[in-house]
């Protein structure tokens, strides 16, 4: 097939415990991978704030907001100033007492395109996200932006491979991570390199049994009291669709501008006919939590 090149940007940023210096500091990112050529730029997950769910505090759902709101509507209009689609991942105020980890991918001419809500919400230490989110009731989801079809979820997400199948089978070219992950300092020396690795390879095997481009963008920076908190590493990347690595940032502030050449799904597909040759007749017992088996 003949070429068909789509421009990516990943803001991998820090955030500062200021809502608006965050998204201001988002605005001129997405103005800077607007001028480099980029059509598509995703945000980290929560950009507009520090990572709050270190602890469990009430006070900290105040800096929820309805969709639309003053960040959603901040980003709508970069969008829309710069002519790029973006992935604007927030803590949605859904109602009183129901509050999602959620975002809005904008198009180019600041319409809100699409929604997700993060699916998979996970409870370990430092990560105490189950106190503040309700899992996402949409659904896996596809959003068409003029560039591309963007399968978007987010962080917890990516280490499963159900969301990213049944995301690449509504016809995701591009699957979209924005992400908060982090090491543990008093961790890092013994585990960091293994769990980096381990957060890459689950992600460019997506791309590989799916032939789909994937995108993962992380936040940087420490974050908490200096004795203790997370580093979050960084390394956001793009993988084509059989897993190579296009580009990947290190572990500071940097925004990667990708161009994907989308015919590389075709020649992949065509080639590693994963999705031909799935037994679909035979995957009953995924619905099952442990030790299921599909009615005959």
């Amino acid at each position: 097939m003949p070429p068909h090149t789509v421009t990516l940007g990943l803001v991998q940023m820090a955030m500062r415990r200021d809502k608006a210096s965050n998204v201001a500091k988002a605005r001129a990112a997405i103005a800077d991978a607007a001028r480099r050529g980029a059509e598509i730029v995703c945000l980290p997950e929560l950009f507009a704030s520090p990572y709050f769910c270190q602890v469990q505090d009430p006070d900290l759902f105040e800096l929820a907001e309805p969709v639309p709101g003053p960040t959603s509507e901040a980003i709508a209009a970069a969008a829309k100033e710069h002519h790029v689609a973006v992935v604007t991942p927030l803590f949605e105020r859904r109602a009183a007492g129901i509050y999602h980890n959620s975002l809005v991918v904008y198009g180019p001419d600041g319409a809100a395109l699409g929604m997700y809500r993060k699916m998979h919400i996970p409870d370990d230490p430092l990560f105490y996200e189950k106190y503040y989110f309700t899992p996402g009731d949409l659904g896996f989801v596809t959003v068409r932006t003029p560039a591309a079809t963007l399968g978007p979820l987010i962080c917890w997400d990516q280490w499963y491979p159900e969301a990213a199948r049944v995301t690449a089978l509504q016809g995701a070219q591009i699957l979209c991570y924005p992400t908060a992950i982090a090491w543990h300092p008093k961790e890092k020396a013994r585990f960091g390199a293994e769990q980096l690795s381990a957060w890459q390879t689950i992600q460019r095997s997506h791309a590989i049994a799916n032939g789909v481009f994937v995108a993962a963008v992380n936040r940087v920076g420490h974050e908490g009291p200096a004795d203790g908190g997370l580093d979050f590493w960084g390394h956001s990347f793009v993988a084509d669709p059989f897993g190579v690595v296009l580009a990947e940032a290190g572990e500071g502030e940097e925004t990667l501008v990708v161009p994907l050449d989308l015919s590389r799904q075709e020649d992949v597909r065509r080639n590693w006919p994963f999705l031909r040759d799935r037994r679909i007749d035979a995957y009953g017992g995924i619905a099952s939590r442990f030790g299921g088996r599909a009615s005959p």
